[in-house]
């Protein structure tokens, strides 16, 4: 119904991580070149944590569509709570390889043959695992020992471990010297900032319209309010706008005003963070905005 009446064809702020709605701020630009390049250079492992909500299975989830278009052997682990043995079979049927009666001995004797035959024919293979702070510490050891495959010159597995700041604990913890030494890249992803609040919420807004171009439906105080009620987390940011939708459709209402984000917010209880100034009318870089071409956004669907 709300759609339908704001001129949408889809909803403009679910909260599952969609990668046709990737907004990037220059700081997912700067997370994402950096994983980019890590995996093009065999870095071997790589860290993203961040806060729930700040985007960063989003973000892995776009890095591996991209990866995949690319002729790279993407296997995406989004639930980390197995066993060593379940773990390395989920890897093995992820990169569509048979699994059928193999113990966990056999099951890496033919990953790591996998590895070493698509290194051959010059090709990557990427093991990305999400929430990985869920990992249990048995888990992070054979993750760990993942990385001993490799050849005099760069490693065969490349590997993401994307997670709340609890991996960022167990990474610096005493215990824990021999992981730490072999990651090669560390990420953050943090809350948007500022006039980026007001991009994301734009840009959501013009992907998800049934006319081409930027569509204005919520006012400036509008914005301002949802930035300050969701601290510039995208999850809390979708969750406010897709519900001031609703309520300003019942109310027929064509602008979302600062009032109707404040009923909202109120029925949630999120709790107003410190008054900010309403964000400045800045020009923002077209580059954030650039579009992707629907062939692409296909081939993403396939790491959902």
């Amino acid at each position: 119904m709300h759609n339908e009446f704001y001129g949408l064809k889809k909803d403009a702020f679910e909260i599952s991580p969609d990668p046709s709605f990737f907004c990037p701020t220059i700081q997912h630009k700067q997370v994402f070149a950096k994983l980019y390049s890590g995996v093009q250079r065999h870095k071997g492992f790589a860290v993203l944590t961040g806060h729930a909500g700040t985007g960063k299975t989003l973000l892995v989830r776009w890095l591996a569509g991209l990866l995949e278009s690319r002729d790279v052997a993407v296997a995406y682990v989004f639930n980390p709570q197995l066993s060593p043995s379940d773990f390395v079979d989920y890897i093995l049927a992820d990169l569509r390889l048979a699994t059928t009666s193999l113990s966990k001995s056999r099951g890496l004797f033919a990953l790591n043959d996998y590895l070493v035959a698509q290194h051959e024919r010059g090709s990557t293979t990427v093991l990305i695992v999400d929430e990985a702070h869920l990992l249990s510490r048995e888990l992070i050891e054979e993750i760990r020992l993942l990385t001993n495959m490799e050849t005099p010159r760069q490693k065969l597995l490349q590997i993401i471990l994307s997670g709340q700041p609890e991996l960022d604990q167990i990474i610096d913890s005493p215990d824990m010297p021999q992981l730490k030494q072999r990651i090669a890249l560390r990420c953050r992803l943090q809350g948007l900032k500022g006039t980026e609040v007001e991009a994301y919420i734009l840009r959501r807004l013009e992907l998800a319209s049934l006319n081409p171009g930027p569509r204005v439906i919520f006012s400036k105080p509008a914005i301002a309010a949802v930035e300050r009620y969701s601290q510039g987390i995208p999850r809390l940011v979708n969750t406010i706008c897709e519900n001031a939708l609703v309520l300003g459709c019942a109310s027929r209402l064509s602008i979302i005003s600062a009032s109707i984000v404040d009923e909202v917010a109120s029925q949630f209880g999120f709790c107003c963070a410190k008054d900010t100034a309403t964000p400045a009318e800045d020009a923002i870089p077209a580059e954030v905005f650039a579009d992707h071409s629907g062939a692409h956004r296909a081939r993403l669907q396939r790491v959902l």
